[in-house]
């Protein structure tokens, strides 16, 4: 969370070198760091099962081995301070940092960090999936860990993931998965919580864990605040009060206003989160993959990217550019005349059937509202009617995970920088399906994504040609998916913060402990 930037890397480095004096406390009142969403935080307490939103404050509370430098583009130390491959790549040995203790007051050591991992493969749950190379773990002494592999794969980019690798107490409680339930933590991150409010919109409350392993010698913010907001115009009125620090996500207008408004930083950059639309490939009129290939065919991709003023980027094939597994050269076109054929060779379109697609997206979402607009306004002259509904994301997910809609929009983002749980998470095969909320089961795909991982390791040309059959098989042969645009990141936030750095493989984090409040 410390090493960012490749000089902090360093400096962190050396200090790992000898013992960690006391760290000093938290500092006294309450300097408050207040983040907006426009979606639920919480959707899942145990950071062994976490897989959504709670994403932005679980990268606050709970820490892993590694993590992703977006300079370097390469694992630096988090819990661990060091670590090494055996020649065939399938032992990993990390060394752990000393002196770390849980919320829970327990220490950190080799044990816990077995147990942790252990506990959320057994889990199979959520991304679970990224420690299923590893057939053994090994305690040897109390800070060093050995992982034996069934196959090659980059454990210190595993160890980095932004879900499933959270080492976390799990003697924190008898029952640890109801302890959790309760809205309680236990990592060791700089932040502990507070208090949790689900369904209001302060939701979640963030304390400073005094222990932590970092200190707080140097200004930090020892409150963090998540507010849900869903309405853009009034995060930005919060925002011009000074009553909120940072909103995640403004409308191409309000961006426009934040970037040229006294008092207020703005932050672009490119992400790895991909806009998705998942066609119900099991029930329904999207049964047929003609109507899905002419509903892909439909959309309107360059009004569409027109329209979001800088806020999206054209996809092309399903992974973004700057990870592997992306196919260059392939971004989609409308095609208007091969939709409506489509639709009468399934006897829809102009003079047959009408046809009604359920589409549900994210309450609070302006560019999905825009999508809806866009697909209702394009399919309309088709005979083709889109039923689009705005929902709280929870209730979103729970009606997709019961196929409760013909359309599932939602953004995807890596689980670790790899482009594998695009497939491996979304278009695999799984019950429940959790995202694969395309109920997509395609035993061809199936067989082929299992050797992605070590061919990722042992054969990196082979795994890129196996991502390009992947994605025309997704794209192309069964149609399961159209994807409009990569989401440009557009923040706003207060002028006296100090250090923020968006990473993308951290999806709408902000690594609070790191920036430096100012008057």
């Amino acid at each position: 969370m410390r090493r960012r930037l490749a000089a902090a890397a360093a400096l962190a480095l050396l200090a790992a070198c000898s013992s960690p004096a006391e760290p000093a406390r938290a500092p006294a009142g309450e300097a408050a760091f207040v983040h907006v969403k426009n979606l639920d935080v919480i959707t899942e307490w145990d950071p062994g099962k976490s897989y959504s939103n709670e994403l932005v404050a679980f990268q606050n509370v709970y820490e892993t081995l590694t993590f992703w430098n977006p300079v370097t583009k390469k694992s630096t130390p988090r819990l661990a301070t060091s670590w090494r491959a055996s020649a065939d790549g399938r032992t990993w040995t990390f060394n752990l940092r000393t002196g770390v203790t849980f919320h829970t007051g327990r220490p950190l050591d080799a044990e816990a960090v077995k147990a942790s991992i252990e506990r959320t493969m057994a889990t199979k749950t959520g991304a679970s999936y990224i420690w299923d190379a590893v057939s053994s773990i090994r305690a040897e002494g109390p800070s060093t860990v050995t992982f034996t592999l069934k196959y090659p794969v980059p454990l210190d980019l595993v160890a980095s993931a932004g879900y499933a690798a959270y080492i976390y107490d799990t003697k924190a409680a008898a029952d640890l998965t109801a302890w959790f339930r309760q809205g309680r933590d236990a990592g060791t991150g700089p932040y502990t919580v507070a208090r949790w409010q689900k369904d209001r919109e302060e939701e979640l409350t963030l304390k400073a864990y005094d222990q932590y392993w970092g200190g707080w010698d140097k200004p930090h913010y020892n409150v963090v605040k998540y507010r849900v907001v869903p309405d853009a115009d009034r995060a930005w009125q919060l925002l011009l009060r000074g009553e909120v620090d940072f909103v995640e996500r403004l409308n191409p207008r309000l961006f426009s206003k934040a970037s040229a408004t006294p008092g207020v930083r703005t932050s672009e950059r490119p992400s790895f989160q991909t806009a998705m639309l998942l066609f119900n490939t099991a029930d329904g009129p999207l049964k047929d993959v003609r109507v899905r290939r002419a509903v892909q065919k439909a959309i309107d991709y360059r009004g569409l990217i027109e329209d979001l003023n800088g806020a999206g980027s054209p996809t092309s094939g399903v992974i973004p550019e700057g990870l592997m597994g992306h196919v260059p050269n392939r971004e989609p076109e409308q095609d208007l005349a091969a939709a409506e054929r489509l639709l009468r060779l399934a006897g829809y379109g102009p003079g047959g059937r009408p046809l009604r697609l359920r589409l549900t997206y994210g309450e609070g979402d302006r560019d999905w509202a825009l999508l809806a607009t866009h697909l209702e306004a394009t399919l309309k002259p088709l005979n083709v009617t889109v039923q689009a509904r705005a929902m709280p994301w929870n209730d979103q997910w729970e009606l997709g995970k019961r196929r409760g809609q013909d359309i599932f929009v939602m953004y995807w983002w890596p689980d670790y920088a790899d482009g594998y749980s695009y497939f491996g998470n979304v278009f695999h095969s799984g019950e429940p399906p959790v995202f694969n909320l395309a109920y997509l089961k395609d035993a061809e795909l199936d067989a082929l994504l299992d050797t992605v991982a070590e061919l990722t390791v042992t054969d990196r040309p082979a795994a890129q040609r196996a991502y390009e059959q992947a994605t025309r098989r997704v794209l192309d042969q069964r149609a399961a998916v159209a994807l409009p645009w990569v989401t440009n990141y557009q923040r706003a936030y207060l002028g006296s913060i100090q250090g923020y750095v968006d990473n993308p493989a951290y999806s709408d984090v902000v690594f609070v402990y790191d920036l430096r409040p100012s008057a």
